[in-house]
């Protein structure tokens, strides 16, 4: 009885992991359409990132600064010095997604 009780929650424990996986996975693609051209204006025009093929001269290079998530999405709702505020025209969850996308195509996700 307690095999088949450990080997259940093994399996539930996968189908969770797998689906918080596809989910980041999602969200992740998400973020990066955004930041290639959802936006407006689109993240690309300033900003260089080597996974997006990006080469922005505008904002900093992201490869570089490697921002974390909470970095990130602060400066799309507030603005930063020439980078306007995204609350009005982005919504929560694509502000995330472009959070999360940022922080880990930079290696800022650690």
């Amino acid at each position: 009885m307690m095999k088949k009780t450990c080997t259940l929650a093994a399996l539930m424990m996968t189908a969770l992991l797998g689906s918080a996986h596809a989910d980041q996975a999602a969200q992740m693609a998400r973020g990066k359409e955004l930041f290639i051209s959802g936006a407006t204006p689109a993240c690309a025009v300033c900003h260089t990132l080597k996974d997006a093929g990006t080469e922005g001269a505008i904002g900093p290079v992201l490869d570089e600064l490697q921002p974390d998530a909470a970095r990130v999405a602060r400066a799309l709702k507030d603005g930063i010095g020439a980078m306007p505020s995204f609350k009005a025209t982005m919504s929560e969850a694509d502000i995330a997604a472009v959070s999360l996308y940022v922080s880990k195509a930079s290696g800022g996700a650690r």
